[in-house]
């Protein structure tokens, strides 16, 4: 596998960017340098995240979602604790 994580992810499965083996590897998100622990999506090149908001679920059961603007650093977990 590459050291670089993708240019976008998304953590939910019905979602063409969801990808099960990334995900499980760990990911982590560092958004304008504070890291996030409830990012649903992120895309480095557009620089943006999908936050979910709360507990709140949309009428489909999905989490609801604040997308937010800025700089987006995704990295590997593993890699920084090897």
């Amino acid at each position: 596998m590459s050291d670089t994580p993708p240019d976008r992810l998304a953590a939910n499965p019905n979602s063409p960017f969801y990808d099960e083996a990334l995900l499980a590897r760990g990911i982590g998100i560092r958004f304008k340098g504070v890291e996030k622990t409830n990012v649903e999506e992120y895309c480095v090149s557009e620089g943006w995240v999908r936050l979910s908001a709360g507990k709140t679920l949309d009428r489909a059961g999905n989490p609801m979602t604040v997308k937010l603007k800025g700089p987006v650093e995704p990295y590997f977990r593993d890699v920084e604790q090897g």
